[in-house]
């Protein structure tokens, strides 16, 4: 393949990408499927896209992507009315994987537009009228897209829905994949570094969020959240987006932060931490090293063929037995190009837990005047997680003011 351009920002390798395609395309022969379609039109939550082409989908503008079994893909995405670009065998530079480029302007906010990008997805598909079409992401893939296809040409063509096989292929990182997944956590560290470095009374919530931003984004990130809350001592500060982070800090605080953004290669990890501006209470001390323990009653669970349900169950069962509040949310799950990627450790899941998945825990509650929590991520090994691969303290932050 032609070498990579060097605008892009830390592109996978070759050989990864052919080992996705060649994975996938061996499931869609046994499925029986021949061609597959998906639809992203963001970076946080896109992620079929981005791990068959290496290339984000950014902004709210869809990229659909076409991906036969027996050919290469065509990617439809924002552009000029008529853009049909055929690209070389060997690649661009930019694009691998695909022989086709078609461009049109929709936008999902004008409705008149909303047939724009299936009627060139159409074209794309029309080799295959009549046999099998499988679907990826059907919860992101616009309604306009099934729509059009369904009351189009391809009355007579057979959709199924084939996220399961691909999540099942792509939720197993590859050591290549492993490494970038580490890369993210790394930076992560730096952010959360430099944001407890910088943070005093005076700044605004989101004035910190903007310094772990800053330096995310100079290690390679390319976006993300940042949640985060200022709050007295003795007051919960669960934290929130940019919309609620114009509260002004002051001394004695309590501030909770989340860096969820992604890094190299466009993984997600999210790590959080507790700071305090002055000194923390003994309460607060006691409750972290129980949150600790509670992450460690989970993190004891995800070893490989473990049962979602059960891991869950036992942990809201740890829950009761301390008089804590039962678990209602997401507390642990897996992460690659999605900030939430398959397997929810909880009740609804049916995926196993499986070796080389990467998955954060964050159990935490409010309670006793304060929001207790924690948050690192983990790659399962053969015996469950080892270490976290973010180091950093588990600790309280104490900030000197």
């Amino acid at each position: 393949m032609v070498e990579m351009s060097e605008r892009l920002n830390m592109p996978l390798s070759d050989a990864e990408m052919e080992r996705r395609w060649t994975a996938v395309r061996s499931a869609m022969e046994d499925a029986g499927v021949d061609v597959l379609l998906m639809q992203n039109n963001n970076d946080h939550m896109g992620g079929y896209c981005k791990y068959f082409t290496d290339l984000p989908a950014t902004n709210g503008y869809p990229h659909t992507v076409v991906f036969p079994r027996d050919d290469a893909m065509t990617l439809i995405h924002q552009g000029p009315f008529g853009g049909d670009r055929e690209i070389p065998v060997e690649g661009d530079g930019i694009h691998r994987g695909i022989k086709r480029l078609l461009t049109t302007p929709s936008f999902a906010s004008v409705p008149y537009t909303a047939d724009y990008d299936p009627e060139l997805a159409a074209k794309a598909l029309e080799p295959y009228q009549g046999g099998t079409i499988g679907l990826l992401g059907t919860y992101q893939m616009s309604f306009a897209m099934v729509d059009y296809l369904k009351r189009g040409n391809f009355s007579n063509t057979n959709f199924v829905d084939f996220s399961d096989a691909v999540d099942r292929i792509k939720v197993i990182k590859s050591p290549e994949e492993q490494e970038r997944v580490k890369g993210c956590a790394a930076q992560q560290v730096e952010a959360m570094k430099a944001a407890i470095e910088a943070i005093k009374p005076g700044m605004c919530d989101s004035d910190v969020a903007a310094v772990a931003r800053h330096k995310g984004e100079n290690l390679a990130s390319e976006q993300g959240i940042y949640l985060c809350s200022s709050a007295p001592l003795g007051t919960p500060a669960t934290i929130g987006g940019r919309h609620n982070q114009n509260r002004v800090i002051e001394k004695g605080d309590v501030f909770s932060l989340l860096v969820e953004n992604n890094g190299d290669g466009g993984f997600f990890t999210e790590i959080g931490r507790t700071i305090v501006l002055g000194k923390a209470s003994q309460e607060m001390k006691d409750n972290l090293e129980l949150v600790l323990e509670a992450q460690q009653h989970t993190l004891g669970r995800l070893k490989p063929g473990a049962d979602c349900k059960e891991i869950w169950d036992a942990h809201n069962a740890w829950l009761e037995e301390r008089g804590k509040p039962n678990e209602s949310r997401l507390y642990c799950h897996g992460q690659g190009y999605d900030l939430v990627e398959r397997p929810l450790v909880r009740f609804d899941e049916p995926m196993k837990i499986e070796k080389d998945m990467n998955l954060v825990c964050h159990p935490g509650w409010v309670g006793d005047g304060a929001f207790n929590w924690i948050c690192d991520n983990y790659i399962i090994g053969d015996d469950g997680p080892g270490a976290s691969i973010h180091e950093f303290p588990q600790e309280i932050i104490e900030v000197d003011v």
